[in-house]
């Protein structure tokens, strides 16, 4: 009895001893990471700015290598904790290396989306054709580019909606925030108005208007563009800052009905002329 009892004793403190250091040292493995992850991200934005600043690089262009760097950085440190803890637990790491190797050859031969999500996501890294804080037209989607990865695009819509886009899918980008943009306003009197008269008072509207900074070029009154059911719509139209042609229009729409109004010009509702034919 005295026997079984040491020889318990001796297995349970061998094993203890056998135990301890490894949970020890995967104890410290994830305190690392967790103190050298933050650490090393914190270095990636620090010399991406650093090199932005240096190379006159677009903020966009900054953030977009910065989050496409941490990416990479976090998939790098996934991969060399997962190698460090199998060297812990005294795995051989060749073996399973070389059969990774084979298993990912095989997986390419079927992930040809993978491998097409990819290549697409370097060339448009490479090109340019979108960056973060773009407000872009791809893959069906419209709204505000928040990420640039090698495998999925993120593009924000106006509704809130985070969309994850494979880079397979956008075939072609309308990126609208290249360049100045286009700020258009079409206004619509009433046949009984003086065309003139209401075009004068646009006039005098954009005026106002081309003294904010906003506005690159114009605004400028077009003239008549269209003679519509109930209506005979102007058009004014400028060249804004990006991002800055949405905010202008409604700015402009406003004052132009404020102005209609003092000046007793009438803009129509839509149903205006068949309401009238009904009471006929």
């Amino acid at each position: 009895m005295d026997i079984f009892k040491d020889g318990l004793n001796f297995n349970i403190g061998g094993l203890l001893n056998d135990v301890l250091p490894v949970a020890l040292k995967i104890v410290l493995l994830i305190l690392a990471f967790i103190i050298f992850v933050p650490i090393g991200k914190k270095i990636i934005e620090r010399t991406i700015q650093r090199a932005g600043n240096n190379e006159k690089l677009s903020p966009g262009r900054v953030k977009t290598l910065e989050k496409l760097l941490i990416n990479l950085f976090s998939y790098v440190m996934i991969f060399v904790f997962i190698i460090m803890l199998f060297a812990i637990f005294s795995i051989p790491i060749g073996p399973l290396l070389a059969g990774a190797g084979i298993i990912g050859l095989a997986i390419g031969f079927g992930a040809q989306g993978l491998v097409s999500d990819i290549v697409t996501g370097f060339f448009i890294l490479l090109e340019r054709q979108i960056e973060v804080d773009d407000y872009v037209t791809a893959g069906g989607f419209d709204g505000i580019c928040e990420e640039v990865g090698l495998r999925t695009t993120k593009i924000r819509s106006f509704d809130g909606t985070l969309n994850f886009v494979p880079n397979r899918q956008i075939a072609g980008v309308a990126n609208h925030s290249r360049g100045n943009m286009r700020a258009l306003v079409d206004i619509g009197i009433s046949y009984d108005d003086n065309i003139d008269e209401a075009i004068v008072v646009l006039e005098q509207i954009c005026t106002e208007f081309q003294t904010d900074d906003r506005f690159k070029d114009g605004p400028n009154v077009l003239g008549v563009q269209s003679l519509g059911s109930s209506d005979v719509v102007l058009r004014v139209v400028g060249q804004t800052e990006n991002g800055e042609q949405f905010g202008c229009e409604r700015d402009m729409r406003k004052r132009i009905k404020e102005a209609f109004d003092i000046n007793n010009i009438e803009i129509p509702f839509p149903h205006q002329v068949f309401v009238q034919k009904e009471m006929k």
